[in-house]
């Protein structure tokens, strides 16, 4: 493994300047206030900004496409990442884009993919649902087709960002009899059909999120990706995104560990934690530092899926640990009075429940290691 600092170019350089006065001017302190206020992890008019300014395109195409090189794509990730973007949710419509282009018809591309690229459609995901925990294959949403169309009945969990998206890559079940995984067929459907409910939920990390309701939803067939139960193919590789299971690089710039934002945050707020204690700091508490910092090292140096595991399970013993070193102040979120880290820690605390869940839970995760990477058997739950 290569630490050695990357020399940019002159164009390089002028790119970072260029992006980091776009987010200086586009990413304002109201942007970051409303942010913690709703915890949409979006802002319209900033990702519009975006579009408008091609870092969306960019950050979609392959180089061979117009798209960043590798050194440019690295740049624009931290850049993004150290402004606290609201902007998570592009990562989601940027894979369902791939899919969409890759498995639904042309006709239907070219609807989707202008917007996407510009900003002004955003895409979510239905796969969970609320009896279903991880496991998605035990979809129960029905797709009935009718003719020309299919009449949808059911309901998603987890829907983040269903209110700011024009269409739903939505998990079926169209065959209740056949085996698992060969009856699901999926679906991009537009959200303001008739029958569409939305419901917000809010989290113990301030984020919001959704149950969607699904009600005799008519959709033209058009809006299949894939082939009628073949939506496991489909979603299969937008799964292994979203599990961290994807080749790495050549070039070696890419995030090591799936989730690295996450990393990041925490090593913001042990930066923070040093600058309050640091002057003062006893051996212990200097200890006690420098391995959380080492832990943290530890984890976005971890590969794929294994490091998003580490990372999780990082945060929900570094958080504690630094909230004990600030003392009763850290409870204090950002914009209380007497907050002595701007609530880094606190924010740090309450993100490292659900950080165990995000795409499936962490029991979910170390099976999948255990049974797929060291090759061990099937857990026996009786």
């Amino acid at each position: 493994m290569d630490f050695s600092p990357v020399e940019l170019g002159a164009e390089d350089q002028v790119f970072l300047d260029e992006l980091r006065a776009f987010l200086a001017k586009h990413v304002t302190e109201e942007v970051l206030q409303r942010q913690r206020e709703f915890g949409e992890n979006f802002d319209e008019q900033v990702h519009l900004a975006l579009g408008e300014a091609g870092y969306l395109a960019s950050d979609w195409k392959l180089e061979s496409e117009g798209g960043f090189s590798p050194v440019r794509r690295r740049i624009f990730e931290l850049e993004i990442g150290r402004a606290h973007t609201p902007w998570y949710h592009w990562g989601t419509t940027s894979v369902v884009a791939k899919l969409v282009r890759q498995f639904g018809a042309p006709e239907l591309t070219a609807r989707v993919l202008p917007g996407v690229l510009s900003g002004e459609i955003r895409l979510c995901l239905g796969y969970t649902e609320p009896e279903g925990g991880s496991d998605v294959a035990t979809c129960k949403t029905r797709a009935v087709r009718d003719g020309p169309t299919w009449i949808i009945n059911g309901s998603k969990m987890f829907t983040s960002n269903a209110q700011n998206a024009r269409y739903v890559f939505l998990l079926t079940n169209t065959d209740p009899q056949g085996p698992k995984h060969k009856n699901l067929t999926m679906f991009l459907v537009p959200l303001d059909t008739p029958g569409i409910e939305i419901q917000p939920i809010r989290t113990l990390d301030g984020d919001r999120t959704n149950i969607v309701y699904y009600s005799d939803v008519r959709v033209d067939d058009l809006y299949r990706i894939g082939e009628v139960n073949g939506g496991w193919t489909v979603m299969r590789s937008a799964l292994d995104s979203e599990h961290g299971l994807v080749d790495a690089e050549s070039h070696g710039l890419q995030n090591i560990a799936a989730m690295s934002e996450h990393g990041r945050l925490m090593g913001e707020a042990v930066d923070k934690v040093a600058g309050i204690v640091g002057g003062t700091a006893s051996e212990a508490v200097k200890y006690r530092l420098g391995r959380s910092v080492a832990r943290i090292e530890a984890a976005l140096s971890t590969p794929g899926m294994f490091g998003r595991v580490a990372l999780a399970q990082t945060m929900r013993d570094v958080s504690p640990e630094l909230m004990d070193l600030v003392g009763a102040v850290s409870a204090l979120p950002t914009d209380a009075a007497g907050s002595a880290d701007e609530g880094a820690t606190e924010q740090l605390f309450r993100l490292a429940l659900p950080m165990g869940i995000y795409g499936g839970t962490l029991e979910v995760f170390r099976n999948m290691i255990a049974q797929h990477e060291l090759k061990l058997g099937r857990p026996s739950y009786g």
